[in-house]
């Protein structure tokens, strides 16, 4: 009965942790190649305290993302 509780929470963990990367690539690592290379003039369009604040805030839900992810791994039952 244990194992497959573990592999549960495993994939509940990857789901998790994969969302987290996905907020990291939606919020973060996208807008900023956008402002960089200046795709559709956003460097005029979108102010850098406005990229800044949306950085953070997509941010801080990748990492509490990933911080539960290691925290329902520590329910592993060995």
């Amino acid at each position: 009965m244990s194992l497959v509780f573990n592999e549960q929470t495993k994939l509940l963990a990857t789901a998790l942790n994969t969302a987290a990367t996905s907020c990291f690539t939606v919020g973060i690592a996208t807008p900023m190649a956008g402002y960089i290379y200046n795709v559709s003039n956003l460097q005029t369009t979108l102010s850098p305290w406005t990229l800044g604040l949306g950085v953070t805030g997509w941010l801080s839900a990748a990492i509490i993302l990933h911080l539960l992810a290691r925290r329902i791994l520590k329910g592993l039952k060995l």
